[in-house]
């Protein structure tokens, strides 16, 4: 039985690491819409028709047992849109991380780091409604960082002050409190967070929703014998070049 991990480019290997912990008999399928990367770019119709359209083919190819979009655009857009559309399918959604930081922040003063197309979403400010009502919660919409963390975990370089200049909104002093928790709300950031505590101008716990997608996966997926097969990576743009492949290589994930 396989799992197929979906993103728009390598952010989602974040959540492949931890699902292959959890549930190490598992055959992986990672696929990176790169050709569209990146989502936080598009307007919601045409990425909405877009990824109807990828899934439909997503399906027909590799028939998983179940899909985890490690995407929080493409998750908060239209995880309910491919649930109605392909209702024999199980998803599983990466949400920004707003409940757990609501429930372990000290200051009250929580920062969501994310894509601009995550922090317009409705979907995103009803997690806030519903989950962090007494919190202060500030939305910061990043618009290079993921292009960083993507450049950097295929075996770029990264300009420092390029990645302390997409966090600095997040750190905010309020009635002498500083903001405690970033929520990393884009599978690509993790990659960039040695970076970040680096440049930050204060510690802060910085949450990764990564082992959280997991275990909900784990929750969902049927008892059975082992899949065989190599676990394999497939890019909607094609072969991504030899950086790139050597980087999937590293992941346990043979290119097809």
């Amino acid at each position: 039985m396989s799992i197929l991990v979906f993103d728009s480019g390598v952010g989602g290997l974040t959540v492949l690491r931890e699902a292959r912990v959890l549930m190490p008999d598992r055959r992986y399928i990672y696929v990176a819409d790169d050709a569209g990367f990146p989502y936080g770019d598009w307007e919601e119709a045409a990425l909405l028709d877009r990824m109807t359209a990828l899934f439909g083919e997503l399906i027909e190819r590799f028939r998983p047992e179940l899909f985890m979009i490690a995407c929080n655009t493409a998750s908060t857009l239209a995880i309910d849109h491919l649930r109605k559309v392909y209702p024999e399918q199980t998803f599983v959604g990466t949400v920004p991380a707003i409940k757990p930081a609501a429930e372990r922040t000290r200051s009250g003063l929580v920062s969501v780091l994310a894509t601009p197309g995550t922090v317009k979403r409705q979907y995103t400010r009803d997690l806030i409604r519903d989950w962090a009502s007494k919190v202060n919660v500030r939305l910061v919409g990043s618009t290079e960082l993921a292009r960083l963390a993507e450049r950097y975990a295929r075996g770029g370089m990264v300009d420092e002050e390029e990645v302390l200049r997409e966090i600095e909104p997040c750190f905010v002093e309020q009635d002498g409190k500083l903001t405690d928790i970033v929520v990393l709300a884009c599978t690509h950031y993790p990659f960039l967070v040695n970076r970040m505590r680096k440049v930050a101008p204060w510690p802060v716990d910085w949450i990764d929703p990564s082992e959280a997608i997991a275990r909900r996966a784990l929750s969902l997926v049927r008892q059975g014998p082992p899949e065989e097969g190599r676990d394999i990576a497939w890019f909607t743009s094609g072969a991504p070049d030899a950086a790139t492949q050597r980087f999937l290589g590293g992941f346990g994930l043979a290119f097809e």
